[in-house]
């Protein structure tokens, strides 16, 4: 039986992270205190292509802090496409952990297709 989920992204896995970064060919994720142009935050920074300043998640609490100056110095479309590879891998690595297989499937609109194969059938 094929299930269709929508989730809300809560950054709070480095592993996750790492991961989405080396799938992007980002450079890895730098822990610590950054500057941004409003002030000062700290987290798990990641710097985005074209962007003027780094994104930076708190892996407490999920959130993620950035200033993009409403698309003026980092393009939207880069966040997003992080979260979305943040939100595939982090699916993979608790699917994996419960024992289930998963495929990936990019489509053509940018979305990724995950298929996890759990005992029985698939999910």
């Amino acid at each position: 039986m094929s299930h269709i989920v929508q989730i809300q992204t809560q950054i709070k896995d480095v592993a996750a992270v790492r991961s989405a970064c080396e799938r992007l060919s980002l450079q890895p994720p730098v822990q610590g205190t950054v500057k941004l142009f409003s002030g000062q935050v700290t987290g798990l920074a990641v710097q985005l292509p074209g962007w003027h300043y780094p994104a930076v998640f708190d892996l407490a609490s999920g959130q993620a802090k950035f200033d993009n100056f409403g698309g003026r110095w980092g393009d939207q479309k880069e966040l997003d496409k992080f979260l979305q590879m943040y939100a595939c891998e982090k699916a993979k690595i608790e699917a994996r952990k419960q024992g289930h297989s998963v495929s990936e499937q990019q489509l053509a609109d940018g979305s990724i297709k995950l298929s996890i194969q759990v005992a029985g059938g698939a999910a």
